[in-house]
This record gives C-alpha cells, structure tokens and sequence, in this order.
C-alpha cells in the first residue's frame, strides 16, 4: 500500500521553507526544481520562472515531505484542514524539534503529556505550516 506524502504549498517562500525543515527536521532535500528548470518554463510567467515547482525533503526512515509554490493558475490560500505529525521515538527528540519549529510561530498548545504519547505539543511554524509533534508514542 503506498505511503500518503504530505504536498505543501508556499506563497513564493517554499525554497527557505524547505530549506529549514532540512536542517531542522534532519532531513535531505532530494529535489528543488525551480518551474524556470522543468519542461514547463516556456509556458510560466516571469513572476514564476524562479519559484519552486516541486521541492522533496527525505527522512532517515524513508518518510518524504513534497512542496512547491502555488502559482497565479492556484493561488495560495494557506494551509487549512490539516497538520503535519511527526512521531519521534524520544521526548528530547520532540523537545528539540518542536523548539526548533515554533521559532517565529505559534505555538497552539505546548509541550505537555497526552495519553497517546508522553509529550505531544501543537504549532504553526512561520511559514504557515500547522505541525503536530508527538515524543514516545504510547499509542497511535
């Protein structure tokens, strides 16, 4: 069965966006294809040309995060309906990555056990990202 792959969109700041879930999520940034270095450039606008078509961050357990920037033809209407959930085996990993992605945000509820997970907090990252960190799962 395949993985579902959440498929984000930025508002013309999905470059540094993924650049920062790499370095703080430890992922690989696979690809980051800009729509003026795809087969599509002839037919994008100039305000395009150098956005991200499609960006993919890889994670040590094989789990994947896509992005791109939305366009004129989609136009960016945030992030609704949804939040990405990370699941680290370890409260100090939680710890850390939370932290790490609440700088500049909003941090809805903080860091705090659940009867799922020995700590679980909620956020919006500053690029309008809604995240959900659990750390030592006791039940998914």
């Amino acid at each position: 069965m395949p993985q579902p792959i959440p498929y984000l969109g930025f508002n013309g700041n999905c470059k540094e966006a993924m650049q920062f879930y790499e370095k703080e999520l430890l992922g690989k940034l696979r690809a980051m294809l800009t729509f003026g270095e795809t087969p599509m450039a002839e037919h994008c606008g100039s305000a395009e040309f150098n956005q991200i078509c499609h960006a993919c961050l890889v994670f040590e357990d094989g789990g994947m995060l896509f992005a791109g920037d939305c366009t004129k033809s989609m136009p960016y209407e945030g992030i609704k309906g949804v939040s990405i959930t990370l699941n680290y085996l370890t409260i100090d990993e939680a710890t850390r990555a939370f932290a790490a992605l609440s700088e500049g945000g909003t941090v809805m509820t903080p860091m705090q056990p659940a009867f799922w997970a020995k700590t679980f907090g909620m956020l919006v990252d500053r690029f309008g990202t809604p995240w959900i960190i659990n750390g030592e799962s006791i039940a998914v």
